[in-house]
């Protein structure tokens, strides 16, 4: 019966935080940037090949976030805060697309490499390149952990564990504040 409690709670809370997300427009992920170059993988539409590009960084203050995000996108991305387990709308997701940044656009993740996790957030085996995402040693909650960041934006996306399925043996575990799928096709 507590179990049940805790996880109806949890829906509840869940419930609340997407509710107050409302959700951003889509960002051009070609739009110029302000700040040094990095190379990424630009992928124009889902199920297109992509191509290398240099690129400048997405670069701006908390203002202009807060203009462009939804709070609780702001909140995730740019804090590095976590929405609640099995209350983000890609948990479940079974649609084949690309899961882009929803800051700044810069394809991040193909449907093909998602798995289920049992854990409540999306999860993936591996980027659709290395080179999109940035990892950090994160230290916050007192353990060792590895936080996955927009290459491009900075944007806090999640955590990789290496606990993920052969042949990679890597999950990671996005918030789905932090993504926007482009269904393939669309």
């Amino acid at each position: 019966m507590r179990i049940f409690i805790a996880v109806a709670l949890v829906g509840v809370a869940g419930t609340a935080f997407l509710l107050l997300s409302g959700g951003s427009p889509a960002p051009d992920p070609l739009a110029p940037g302000s700040g040094g170059e990095i190379e990424v993988l630009h992928i124009a539409k889902s199920g297109e090949p992509g191509r290398v590009l240099t690129l400048r960084r997405v670069s701006k203050s908390d203002d202009e976030w807060r203009k462009q995000l939804s709070a609780a996108e702001f909140l995730v991305t740019r804090t590095g805060a976590t929405e609640p387990a099995f209350s983000g709308r890609y948990w479940r997701a079974k649609e084949a697309g690309l899961y882009r940044c929803v800051a700044c656009g810069l394809a991040l993740f193909d449907s093909g490499s998602k798995f289920e996790s049992g854990t409540g957030w999306p999860s993936f085996r591996r980027p659709v390149a290395q080179g999109n995402v940035a990892l950090r040693e994160d230290r916050s909650l007192g353990i060792a952990r590895v936080e996955v960041l927009c290459a491009r934006c900075d944007s806090h996306l999640g955590h990789v564990f290496d606990d993920g399925p052969a042949p990679e043996g890597k999950r990671y575990c996005m918030n789905s504040l932090a993504l926007r799928l482009e269904r393939a096709g669309s």
